[in-house]
């Protein structure tokens, strides 16, 4: 009798807890990521796959830091799996020669509305000076 209630009581704990954004799911985002090569005034010169570029994910949309991230494939492709139901941002930097830095993100921010979505996300575009 004893097992049975600590067994119902671990049940409606671990029933009432909420899932958060991130890894544990069973969703997967993808996407592809294009370099254009600009010349000195503002041109497009050149168009190509962006190979072994840096794709950051932030799981929820109050964090600003982000939580994971991956390389591009040699086609330019890259896929965060494994995630739940929730908003996630994707992002990565390009070239820019009037920032600080000297890098600027591109960044898109999508929903996972079921737990075996496969969001496919539209071409991320970054300025390669």
């Amino acid at each position: 009798m004893k097992s049975i209630l600590i067994f119902l009581v671990v049940l409606v704990v671990f029933s009432a807890c909420s899932k958060y954004e991130g890894q544990g799911g069973a969703a997967t985002i993808k996407g592809v990521v294009v370099e254009r090569k600009y010349n000195s005034l503002g041109n497009v010169i050149a168009s190509y796959l962006a190979q072994d570029q840096d794709v950051y994910i932030i799981y929820g949309s109050e964090n600003t830091f982000y939580d994971d991230d991956i390389k591009t494939s040699f086609d330019g492709t890259f896929e965060f799996r494994y995630l739940r139901k929730g908003v996630y941002k994707i992002f990565v930097y390009e070239d820019c020669n009037t920032c600080p830095s000297g890098k600027k993100e591109v960044l898109k921010e999508i929903e996972i509305t079921d737990k075996n979505q496969v969001l496919i996300l539209d071409t991320m575009y970054i300025k390669k000076i």
